[in-house]
């Protein structure tokens, strides 16, 4: 018989539960025994949700990161979020923000860093390590959500984190060797598998992702050392990789002495075969054939046809899983009414997949006549979304076949283009500028939501978002800011706003994924051929910029960054789509641009995000989104200026594809990782102009003006003083105004102090 399990489930809550609990938490509305009991009672849902499963995940529940909650169970949380005292999860949620709750700013620590799990748009909090670092157990979360599955009746498969992929993970702060540490490591995981093993667990879910990227000879033989070590445990392993292929660690993955591997069949089904052929006989194989990271139905009857001999083959060695944790796709179809039903009848969201997989799983355990029902319909609707008219728009794809290189060059090189713009906007040194967002309040999601009811005329909601605009423009004005933005108030998302204005899209009620802690998104739904029908910001930024004398930033989401926060389509190439998207986008900046916008601003925050796992397929990625990017934005004259912003990645190993992107600003975060990302520019000359974050805007800390004019002082050690900006490192949505006006005022202080003492 087929054995069923799930590698993770979306713990925000089909409502978003764990969002509110968490934020009415650190607002001091909530105990922490009511936050906890939310998270209880998650759990239990979610385990119910998963009650057809042999096995359900344990441990996949977090408060605010995977990550995090094994450093905190390794006893790795830095030693500053422990000198206010406090409890465990108040010291673990100062590493998470830099507060836990109710804390004041002077009372806060420097938040962990933060950076993209794998190519995907969940971010995780880095683990820090250094030649000191020591380790110490604490299983009790762990053992205490066995107890809880168990009383439900459900029989559990706890999930950690692997100790290889956990060093992986991580940053040294003084220059150590990660690896150095495996040795110190290594006994705390055999002791808690030794403590599963005394609840009676018989198998451990060890997620070793960072076996699908590139390994060096080091971090290859840290997997002998750490599995032969571990291979005494009682408790069987079952070693899981996802997101990408094994390729050359994949006899590395075979051969390990643990009791099963799961492997991505999704991502990676040209090795399920040599798996096949490689596993030793004793060994359970687990196969990810549900697409885990993507909301479009499964092809049941096509899946099975490649599925039935490898069961034939492997018999009760056979798992079945999602392809990696649906912590990456919503919750329940069920809930979405008012999708239109053509396209709702294409989609599955967590649960649906979870009855795909049941329906495989009896499939190959009783024959397809047992769910004859069942694949019929999915067969309906994968031939429903093939023949659909409304997928391919002819239009669209003339227009695409006729993209050129020199969509994609400015008029101009930026010596020549820097001259002209300075002329034009005439900033002073160091200016200063924000990203984009400020302040959601209630007020403006109420005014967005009550429009959307129909509770509110165009007229009344054009006039409440102007006067959101306007005020967002004076209070910048009083800050003395030199480059304003209009606050995006009439945005949902920086996503989600473009989508709902471009044909080929559709949209979710309750479709939310985890991003971060609290922070949720609701992806667009890219199911066809992309086009822009009429102009999507002009008119609230023509207004902003008529309130003010001040240069105002056009503000856009760029090609690649739309794609890559999109659920996107699997029945073409993704650059496909990316180059669709770019000529909507290079609409919009040409009509900004006729407005009389003189700044323009496309945001690429997830450039690195879409970078593939492996280095070897990295040129032909960046090649088609540096074009793409390129196409959106090269259109204008020399004196208008683009700037691009892209936050909380790795950059340094990419700079050089982001100087093809020829934007004349970027704006990067680094305020979290203390300028470490401007390391990339000690070898390599930046040619133009360059904002490094100084305010990390994902923790409600207020930074200090020496604290700002030290960050820059370090950027300015990199690159020339009359090519940096300052800015924060991200937009301002999430924060309070109470936060927000005092955090840039000290960035402003900063920047003239900056002007003044600066050669």
């Amino acid at each position: 018989m087929v054995t069923t399990h799930n590698l993770g489930f979306p713990r925000v809550g089909a409502r978003r539960e764990l969002k509110f609990a968490q934020e009415a938490f650190w607002k001091g509305q909530i105990s922490e025994q009511e936050l906890q009991a939310t998270g209880a009672d998650l759990r239990r849902k979610h385990w119910h949700l998963q009650q057809r499963l042999d096995r359900v995940p344990v441990g996949d529940f977090s408060f605010y990161d995977q990550v995090l909650d094994m450093s905190a169970t390794l006893g790795n949380l830095p030693e500053r979020a422990a000198e206010s005292g406090g409890t465990e999860l108040e010291r673990y949620f100062r590493v998470a923000r830099g507060r836990s709750g109710q804390e004041t700013a002077c009372c806060g620590v420097q938040a962990g860093e933060m950076t993209k799990w794998f190519d995907t748009n969940y971010h995780y909090i880095v683990p820090e390590f250094s030649r000191d670092t020591r380790f110490s157990l604490n299983a009790n979360r762990l053992i205490g959500e066995i107890a809880e599955a168990r009383a439900q009746g459900q029989t559990p498969k706890p999930v950690i984190i692997g100790p290889v992929t956990y060093l992986w993970l991580g940053k040294s702060k003084d220059g150590s060797n990660r690896l150095d540490l495996l040795h110190t490591l290594l006994p705390l995981y055999s002791e808690l598998l030794e403590r599963l093993a005394d609840q009676g667990i018989d198998w451990v879910q060890v997620d070793e992702p960072a076996l699908v990227t590139d390994l060096d000879a080091d971090w290859r033989h840290a997997y002998s050392l750490a599995y032969h070590q571990l291979k005494t445990a009682k408790p069987k392993l079952l070693l899981t990789t996802y997101f990408g292929e094994l390729r050359d660690n994949l006899q590395l993955a075979c051969e390990l002495p643990v009791a099963g591997l799961h492997l991505d069949a999704v991502s990676t089904p040209q090795e399920v075969a040599r798996v096949v052929d490689w596993l030793p006989p004793h060994k359970q194989l687990s196969l990810g054939v549900i697409n885990g990271r993507n909301i479009w139905r499964t092809n049941l009857e096509h899946t099975l046809d490649w599925l039935e001999p490898i069961h034939d083959k492997l018999g009760d060695r056979l798992w079945l899983a999602p392809s990696c944790s649906l912590l990456h796709v919503p919750v329940d179809l069920a809930s979405e009414q008012k999708l239109d039903p053509e396209i709702r009848n294409w989609l599955a969201f967590a649960v649906q997949k979870l009855e795909e997989l049941a329906t495989l799983a009896t499939a190959l355990n009783q024959g397809r006549a047992a769910v004859s029902e069942a694949l019929k319909a999915s067969a309906s609707a994968a031939l429903s979304r093939k023949t659909s008219s409304r997928v391919c728009n002819p239009d669209v794809r003339s227009r695409t076949e006729g993209i050129t290189r020199s969509l994609g060059q400015r008029q101009s090189p930026y010596t020549q283009r820097i001259v002209a713009q300075q002329k034009r906007l005439g900033l002073p040194r160091f200016p200063t500028t924000t990203i984009g967002s400020f302040p959601q309040t209630r007020d403006i999601r109420q005014t967005r939501l009550q429009f959307r009811r129909g509770e509110l005329s165009e007229a009344d909601y054009t006039a409440r978002i102007r006067e959101e605009i306007r005020r967002c423009v004076t209070e910048q004005e009083a800050l003395g800011l030199d480059v304003l933005v209009h606050g995006e108030a009439e945005r949902n998302d920086m996503v989600e706003y473009f989508g709902e204005q471009l044909d080929g899209y559709t949209f979710s009620q309750f479709g939310w994924v985890q991003s971060y802690g609290s922070r949720c998104v609701k992806p667009p739904i890219l199911f066809g051929d992309i086009s822009r029908p009429r102009a999507m910001t002009v008119d609230w930024i023509r207004y902003a910029q008529s309130l003010t004398d001040k240069p105002l930033k056009g503000m856009l989401t760029g090609p690649v960054t739309i794609l890559n926060w999109s659920f996107v389509r699997d029945d073409q190439p993704r650059q496909e789509s990316c180059r669709q998207l770019a000529l909507a986008i290079r609409d919009e900046v040409l009509d900004l641009e006729a407005a009389g916008v003189g700044i323009i601003q496309i945001d690429e925050a997830a450039l690195r995000e879409g970078l593939p796992l492996r280095t070897s397929d990295w040129k032909d990625y960046l090649d088609w989104a540096i074009e793409a990017f390129r196409v959106a934005a090269n259109g204008v004259r020399d004196e208008t200026q683009i700037h691009t912003h892209m936050c909380y990645s790795e950059f340094n190993d990419i700079i050089e594809a982001i100087a093809r992107m020829d934007a004349d600003v970027i704006t990067i975060e680094t305020s979290r990782s203390d300028m470490e990302l401007l390391d990339a520019f000690q070898d390599f000359q930046y040619p133009n102009d360059i904002g490094p974050g100084v305010y990390d805007i994902h923790s409600p800390n207020i930074p200090d003006s020496e604290q700002v004019r030290l960050l820059m002082k370090k950027a300015a050690e990199r690159i020339p003083a009359e090519r940096l900006w300052v800015n924060p490192d991200c937009g301002l949505k999430t924060r309070q105004w109470e936060e927000v006006i005092p955090a840039l005022q000290q960035m402003v202080a900063a920047a003239r102090t900056l002007r003044e003492t600066t050669q």
